[in-house]
């Protein structure tokens, strides 16, 4: 059962990616303020306390706002990668490192331990994260990555070369944005091994929004929220939007940690690969009929990169979880 429920929460999620993508690229350029519109109404699920009353003792709460702090700085990390790049090329990146650094987490912590078949799978996993993360798609284009690769290695004391930064910047948020993402997993999962679910979910979002509300305490923070964003918000239709995806993300986001409740939280971060095709579906047919809305690159060479990286990160999961 919980496994239709994150395939569904994942269906979900896919829809609500490539909206941020389009919110962060068209209306709020700043992963800060969008992280904090977004964490601003963690404050909103107290109200399920009226139904599901819980009050936690001081070393519940400590953990459950800790991780709501976590979420929100994972959050942080995530726009600014999904800001940089393709929807398509940093939800697979993120995606099939979280599972791996679940694992890592989750024996370190909760004793979990990795079979040679789902070994097998993380290796599957990350080629098809990297094949989908590539742009250039011609065989012959090998050598000049190499070589490329071969100078960001020989400059790794020194300064990054100009050109080379924006894909450093995009690797390190990916990364960070994933091992955030494990870390909150894990621990949720451990809260939920000990706390019921509904009053230890709510207290972990009061985390959220006690962490938005240390954002305003950074001068420069406090600009990119209220002033530099002021005109994103001037069209009505565009607090709408906003607000329409944040409540199918909310939506998504408790089944997800529903499922994870019930069953073991590396598996349900696998299943992030029928996500994957989710995504391919939605940016294919956006992409095909409105061009420059999320401007993704879905040339013929790249549109089948694309595919066979999603069908590898799909077998990556396949094996994992079979």
């Amino acid at each position: 059962m919980y496994l239709l429920v994150a395939i569904f929460a994942y269906f979900i999620n896919a829809g609500v990616y490539v909206a941020d993508k389009f919110l962060l690229s068209k209306k709020i350029h700043s992963s800060i303020a969008y992280a904090f519109y977004v964490g601003i109404w963690s404050i909103f699920n107290i109200g399920l306390l009226f139904f599901w009353p819980w009050l936690p003792n001081l070393r519940e709460l400590i953990l459950d706002l800790l991780a709501g702090l976590l979420f929100l700085t994972t959050l942080v990390f995530w726009y600014k990668a999904l800001h940089q790049s393709e929807a398509s090329r940093v939800v697979p990146i993120v995606g099939a490192l979280v599972p791996i650094f679940s694992f890592i987490l989750s024996f370190v912590f909760l004793g979990e331990t990795l079979s040679q078949q789902q070994l097998i799978a993380f290796i599957v996993l990350i080629c098809g994260g990297v094949l989908i993360s590539i742009k250039h798609t011609k065989v012959y284009l090998y050598q000049k990555v190499i070589t490329r690769v071969r100078e960001i290695v020989g400059d790794i004391i020194g300064e990054v070369p100009a050109r080379f930064q924006p894909t450093g910047r995009l690797i390190i948020n990916s990364v960070a944005a994933a091992v955030f993402f494990a870390a909150y997993y894990v621990l949720m999962k451990y809260i939920y091994l000990h706390q019921p679910f509904i009053g230890s979910f709510v207290w972990s979002r009061l985390g959220s929004f006690v962490g938005v509300l240390l954002m305003l305490l950074v001068p420069g923070w406090r600009y990119l929220i209220f002033k530099q964003q002021q005109g994103a918000w001037k069209l009505p239709k565009n607090m709408l939007f906003f607000l329409a995806v944040r409540l199918l993300a909310s939506a998504a986001f408790i089944m997800i940690n529903w499922a994870i409740s019930l069953g073991n939280v590396a598996i349900v971060n696998a299943l992030q690969g029928v996500q994957y095709l989710f995504l391919f579906v939605i940016i294919l047919l956006i992409s095909n009929k409105f061009p420059k809305m999320l401007n993704e690159q879905l040339g013929g060479g790249v549109l089948l990169q694309k595919l066979i990286g999603t069908l590898m990160v799909c077998l990556g999961l396949y094996l994992f979880i079979s």
